[in-house]
């Protein structure tokens, strides 16, 4: 959601910001509803006051034998009632067109980012390990991994398509996979572990941004709750509606859960293999700060994500997003793609956010600085610590053998009892 009064103050800054992300121009209209609305609010006020000072005039003038002013006095407090609900309900017009248009713009880049109208436009800023050399042609993880427990076929025929279901070892290592990065973000980042919702309500996912604009990208219940696409709906919204105390050390979350997507935007895309799918499981990473400690609460969480791959000796590259490919509800967001040989390409496997107030104010999410009488909106950061089923991808894609089997990573033994590689069924 974003300030009002930021935009009546610089409205050509904010259909700025806009513009750098595709969106049309908005501010005129806002500033006309809210004027129009600002002035019915008024108008409201105005009539409740004089029918509220008329209402009691009537007394003393009939305390004064006035009665013909008394009547008139009646008569003007009679018209006051019948026209004050007309006037209530365009106020109430007004605002929820207002709030609805608010709610459908995105979160406005940060200067630091650079402009550009797609992901071939993102800037890399890094790059960690040693991509393999391999002596045989690497095959991609939806060839290699039937044999070894990642079935597609028998997903899709109780599921459909985007679902896999997996047998085995290959079972046991995505377990590994989370409950390693689990320990990672625990035990050595700061991050409080939690068990969250699976299920949330409208307002859950209005405060993060993924209601109203992409319902159609989202699993809805019987009963009118939603099935959460990240754990990020749930760990933020924990603080929804709340005012924290002082907050000068921000508060870490972290979960794994399963996610789901109907990946209604994703027509055609990855539609082979395990990368992307409509259910899914994530150890998310979830921030609660300060303004001013934002920029190193960015850095702690990209490290943190970052640190996960190095511990499992994946190659990587770290990208800056342009504002034309940033999601709807960030301010700024570095992306890590991990070296994927089978595809000879570099994917996605975490993508990391600063959303400033954005989702604070859906939210209404605030802290009281120490001393302070008043509140202030809490800044909120997410991202993926990692993607488990894409982590789970990289392994058998850059630890592949040439008679089909792969590599237990040496940091995830532990986590599958010294298991030290998948053979294929023979």
């Amino acid at each position: 959601m974003h300030d009002l009064r930021a935009i009546r103050e610089n409205p050509e800054a904010f259909d700025a910001g806009l513009a750098a992300r595709g969106a049309e121009p908005a501010a005129a209209r806002i500033l006309d509803l809210d004027e129009r609305r600002r002035a019915v609010t008024t108008r409201v006020q105005d009539a409740q006051a004089r029918r509220n000072e008329a209402s009691k005039a009537i007394g003393a003038a009939m305390g004064r034998g006035e009665v013909e002013l008394a009547e008139e006095l009646k008569l003007e407090v009679g018209e006051l009632k019948n026209t004050l609900p007309a006037l209530e309900d365009e106020g109430k017009a007004l605002g929820e067109e207002l709030d609805a248009l608010l709610a459908g713009l995105p979160n406005l880049p940060d200067p630091s980012v650079p402009q550009g109208a797609d992901e071939t436009e993102n800037v890399e800023e890094a790059r960690w390990g040693q991509q393999r050399n391999f002596d045989f042609d690497p095959k991609e993880h939806a060839d290699l991994g039937p044999p070894l427990g990642l079935e597609f076929d028998t997903a899709a025929e109780m599921s459909g398509a985007r679902f896999t279901f997996l047998r085995g070892p290959m079972a046991r290592l995505e377990r590994a996979l989370g409950q390693f990065m689990l320990d990672q973000q625990t035990g050595e980042r700061g991050y409080t572990e939690c068990i969250p919702p699976l299920l949330v309500r409208d307002e859950g996912m209005f405060g993060t941004g993924q209601l109203p604009k992409f319902a159609e990208d989202l699993f809805k219940t019987t009963d009118g709750r939603w099935l959460i696409p990240t754990a990020e709906v749930s760990l933020t919204n924990s603080v929804r509606e709340q005012i924290l105390d002082d907050l000068s050390t921000p508060i870490r979350l972290t979960a794994l859960t399963p996610c789901f997507r109907s990946e209604a935007g994703a027509a055609g895309k990855d539609t082979r293999g395990y990368i992307r799918q409509h259910q899914f499981s994530k150890v998310e990473l979830v921030a609660i700060c300060r303004d001013e400690d934002h920029e190193a609460e960015h850095e702690h969480m990209v490290r943190s994500a970052e640190l996960v791959l190095e511990a499992l000796d994946l190659p990587y590259r770290k990208m800056l997003l342009c504002t034309g490919d940033m999601g709807f509800g960030a301010r700024k967001t570095f992306d890590l793609e991990v070296w994927l040989p089978g595809q000879g390409a570099y994917r996605e496997i975490s993508s990391v956010s600063w959303c400033g107030e954005f989702q604070a104010r859906r939210m209404n999410a605030r802290y009281r600085p120490d001393g302070e009488k008043g509140t202030r909106f809490v800044h909120t950061l997410n991202g993926s610590g990692l993607a488990v089923g894409r982590t789970l991808v990289a392994v058998l894609e850059n630890y592949q053998e040439a008679d089909g089997s792969v590599r237990v990573p040496q940091a995830l033994m532990p986590y599958v009892g010294g298991l030290d590689r998948l053979v294929p069924d023979s």
